[in-house]
């Protein structure tokens, strides 16, 4: 029953964060997008910009509203699925979520107010009310990311001779080793995922042949946001890849395929672990001991240091990696193709294929950042909290967890064919010219208004 409850228990965690994850993007950057155009529109009296922020509005909240459904369930799932590591653990990584907790109720007030405040606020006050959002929105990203790599890196405790939780220290946990390269790498990850795919929708209407302003911004604002993200993603990812070498060296070990610790390590793209040897795939000689120590006889460790029980399924952990860095290697191109042409002609390509290459960018972004979290969670096994409490021993035994993963994946199909409909209507009600009408229960109605040149010269003459 154990074993089975296991399987369960994981299969209902990666499936319901794996529908969460895809949310998170738009909570953090959705904000940043419509404050942009907000700002923009009222500085040079852009009717367009400002259409564009009061639409991305409606959509943040739509998504705001599935995330936090799927956000609490996550929540809850630490609790029913996995007692035992929060009956040991719980006072030490408890306060992330207590913090994620005030960032939640934070962020919807201040969207409730931003979404209410067209038309009924004047536009500078109303676009001040909205700043906050994205510092928000970061704290929340802060507080999980703080307890996801807690588990990578746990520390801030002490344990007795009887393997309990003595002595806490909450901000040693909070800012554990692994925390600042987890944080940086996931926000810009989050930037580009949520830059390419709205914009990916603005490509899909300029191929179509709506090339009105409204689309040109509407794919500019978040594209560039993403185009300069990608380069630094790249960066910050390598050093990523070298403190996880530092900090959990099997989990590297299973992303390169290295069965014993070695020099002179191929990298292999594609393959897989056969009888704990990596077959298939392209070789190439000697290049991931360059790129770990920048020369050939850069030491690996290999999965051999551990006993076969405590390493991670290194077939599963090296493909997330070679998809991740295949994705992010293809946005990364696009991008360099896009600031190239606008730095020396200060426009987009001409050619129809980039806006095709931008139409499928969004598609990849998604894939890039579903593979970074397999990596992440499926390299830590198989362990809970790396080192101190295996998955195994934190599952729940209680009984029909198999049942529950039913249900949660009927309920999250529901949810999420609801969201795409939501949103498909919102946009074919905006591509009839409905753009400023009522696209979501409880919005404000009213037309979109600006104060004219003659009442904003009145104004400060009576000023």
């Amino acid at each position: 029953m154990l074993a089975s409850n296991l399987l369960a228990a994981r299969s209902q965690m990666a499936f319901t964060l794996g529908f969460h994850i895809l949310l998170v993007p738009f909570g953090l950057c959705l904000p940043l997008f419509a404050l942009i155009a907000n700002a923009y529109g009222l500085r040079h009296r852009d009717r367009d910009a400002l259409r564009l922020a009061r639409r991305w509005s409606y959509a943040m909240g739509v998504l705001f509203a599935v995330g936090a459904v799927t956000g609490t369930v996550l929540s809850f799932e630490l609790g029913v699925l996995w007692p035992g590591m929060l009956r040991r653990f719980g006072d030490v990584f408890g306060l992330p979520f207590a913090i994620e907790g005030i960032a939640f109720f934070l962020e919807a007030i201040f969207i409730a107010i931003y979404i209410f405040g067209w038309d009924r606020l004047p536009p500078r006050a109303h676009l001040w009310l909205g700043a906050p959002l994205p510092l928000i929105a970061l704290l929340g990203a802060f507080s999980i990311l703080s307890a996801n790599s807690w588990m990578n890196t746990p520390r801030g405790f002490h344990l007795d001779d009887a393997g309990q939780v003595t002595a806490v220290h909450p901000w040693a946990a909070i800012f554990n080793p692994a925390l600042r390269h987890e944080l940086v790498h996931f926000v810009l990850a989050a930037l580009l995922c949520a830059g390419f795919v709205v914009s990916s929708i603005y490509a899909v209407g300029m191929l179509r042949g709506r090339r009105n302003r409204l689309h040109r911004l509407g794919f500019l604002i978040p594209f560039s946001i993403a185009a300069v993200a990608a380069p630094l993603q790249m960066l910050v990812g390598d050093q990523t890849v070298r403190q996880v070498v530092k900090l959990q060296p099997i989990k590297f070990a299973a992303m390169e395929m290295v069965p014993k610790t070695a020099t002179h390590v191929p990298e292999r793209l594609g393959g897989h672990m056969k009888d704990g040897v990596p077959t298939g795939g392209i070789p190439i000689p000697d290049l991931a001991s360059i790129l770990t120590g920048m020369h050939a006889d850069t030491r690996i460790v290999g999965l051999d240091t551990v006993p076969a029980a405590d390493r991670p399924p290194a077939t599963v952990v090296h493909w997330a990696f070679d998809t991740m860095l295949a994705a992010a290697s293809a946005l990364a191109l696009l991008s360099a193709w896009f600031l190239v042409t606008w730095f020396f002609r200060r426009d987009l390509p001409r050619t129809v294929w980039f806006l095709r290459s931008c139409a499928c960018a969004g598609v990849a972004a998604m894939i890039a950042l579903e593979a970074g979290w397999v990596l992440t969670e499926v390299g830590r096994q198989p362990w809970i909290v790396y080192g101190f409490l295996r998955t195994s021993q934190a599952v729940t035994h209680a009984r029909g967890i198999w049942g529950s993963f039913a249900i949660v994946v009927a309920i999250y199909a529901v949810v999420g064919i609801s969201l795409l409909l939501i949103l498909r209507g919102m946009s074919r009600r905006w591509a009839a010219g409905k753009g400023d009408e009522l696209p979501v229960p409880y919005a404000p109605r009213g037309p979109l208004t600006l104060p004219s040149p003659a009442g904003a010269a009145t104004a400060g003459a009576k000023s």
